[in-house]
């Protein structure tokens, strides 16, 4: 089973709903520091920039962009792994784990620590594929052997009907070497990786579009319908 290295739904979760909150502080903030510019005509040319509603998105989107990034560094950090969420994106895991679960992955630290054994005991774990450069790979581990000092494991899919067998670099007799491993699946959470997987197709693409300019001009058309005040 591959699975997709995509921002999950709860990375939208958190582009979405905290920004919010701190869009709403900013604003306040931005009103106060309105009134305290417009008070004083030495900062006249900062109360300007205040008002600019393009400064204000900026402001903004640095702000969301900043907290998306912290979020996802945080929790490879908290979870030790370069790939905390991930996508299933295909089925040999079936009915453990279905096509758009999204997955919560925690590095390993001991590969030793894994338990390797038959459904559904074992370890569900992700690694890279030897086969394709870029390819990750969700299966569970139901044997290990140690080799030359290295501790190789045989995987299997529980949708599959036998073991898998790998050959190339990092490999050993049908098994992966743990120098592959990327950490074992400790969570799932079922349906929400569709998102992720429905904006990487075309469709997908064109309502991400089409939801940026909806914006774009939600944000921009009261500003050119709003009315100039008299000049006197």
């Amino acid at each position: 089973m591959t699975v997709d290295v995509a921002v999950s739904f709860l990375m939208y979760i958190v582009f979405l709903l905290q920004p919010y909150t701190s869009l709403l502080q900013l604003k306040r903030a931005l009103r106060v520091g309105e009134r305290l510019a417009s008070s004083a005509s030495s900062r006249s040319k900062l109360s300007n920039a205040m008002k600019n509603s393009y400064v204000k998105t900026i402001v903004l989107a640095v702000i969301i962009i900043g907290g998306v990034i912290s979020f996802w560094f945080g929790l490879r950090a908290g979870l030790r792994t370069e790939y905390p969420l991930l996508t299933v994106a295909s089925g040999s895991m079936v009915p453990t784990l279905n096509i758009g679960d999204l997955i919560l992955v925690q590095g390993v630290e001991n590969a030793s620590q894994l338990n390797a054994a038959p459904e559904p005991d074992g370890d569900i774990i992700v690694f890279r594929s030897p086969r394709m450069d870029g390819e990750l790979i969700v299966h569970r581990t139901v044997y290990e052997e140690l080799h030359d000092g290295v501790l190789y494991f045989r995987t299997e899919g529980d949708a599959n009907f036998g073991p898998d067998t790998w050959y190339g670099s990092d490999t050993w007799n049908g098994m992966i070497s743990q120098n592959r491993l990327i950490g074992k699946v400790v969570g799932k959470a079922p349906w929400l990786g569709y998102i992720p997987l429905y904006i990487r197709t075309r469709e997908g693409i064109i309502l991400i579009v089409i939801l940026i300019l909806l914006i774009i001009f939600a944000e921009y058309i009261p500003v050119l319908f709003k009315k100039q005040p008299e000049q006197r």
